[in-house]
């Protein structure tokens, strides 16, 4: 099971990275995003803080990062699986849904790390990004995150019939999270009415917890968004595994 695990998994990254779209909307586009605004505003420390933009924005682009592949990555992957007709070939072989779900996780769980190795590259290299928080409590957090809302991907990813259908349910949960979480844009700029709103994405409790933590915060600080993350990862594996779909 483990040498079937490990062909699956390494199947699996070697053909998102030869994905244009994915590769670059997972890699790039995060990264060139926080070099333009990182061009913009700089890094100098806001007035009566020890933190920059790019020291408080780090933590909003690996969360694109993490939304990426947990939503648009998985959801298109496995759908369009689906419509090919290659899980049905797997449900012919001796692989579970479950290991194919694991293969699937962990291959998105590297090119997520990938990802936010290349931030945090940029971040020190270009910007003299700083660091106030625990490293293990951050690495929690990272792993917490992807995997809520990798979970809350997988639920779309085990029902959808098509790739095409696939794409337009990820797209739906894509673009709110990604314009009202906090990812792309603070969420100090958006109405009242819409922070409030954006409460109910698990996005923006990942990157809360994440910011947090980076500026020096500690996890039992953050109670409600640790509790959110944990019941949409829950929630959201036990959903895939009842009602994942071979056809």
């Amino acid at each position: 099971m483990l040498k079937r695990y490990s062909k699956l998994t390494r199947a699996e990254f070697i053909l998102y990275l030869r994905e244009p779209s994915g590769f670059f909307f997972t890699l790039i586009f995060p990264l060139l995003l926080m070099m333009l605004f990182g061009s913009i505003w700089g890094n100098e420390p806001f007035p009566g803080e020890n933190f920059g933009y790019i020291d408080f924005a780090v933590s909003a682009f690996i969360g694109m990062v993490i939304l990426t592949t947990g939503i648009s990555g998985l959801t298109t992957s496995i759908a369009a699986y689906r419509e090919k007709g290659i899980l049905r070939r797997f449900k012919a072989a001796p692989i579970s849904p479950l290991l194919v779900l694991m293969a699937e996780l962990s291959s998105l769980f590297v090119i997520t790390i990938m990802g936010m190795l290349l931030l945090l590259a940029a971040g020190v290299f270009v910007f003299g990004m700083h660091f106030y928080g625990s490293i293990p409590e951050v690495v929690l957090a990272f792993v917490l995150s992807t995997l809520s809302i990798s979970a809350l991907g997988f639920i779309p990813a085990s029902l959808a019939p098509t790739a095409r259908s696939g794409m337009i349910i990820s797209n739906v949960m894509y673009f709110p999270m990604l314009f009202l979480s906090g990812a792309a844009l603070p969420r100090e700029m958006l109405p009242p009415f819409l922070q409030t709103f954006s409460q109910i994405l698990p996005l923006t409790h990942a990157i809360e917890l994440l910011q947090g933590l980076w500026l020096g915060g500690h996890l039992w600080d953050y109670p409600v968004q640790i509790t959110v993350l944990c019941g949409v990862m829950v929630v959201g594996f036990v959903i895939a595994a009842k009602f994942f779909r071979w056809e």
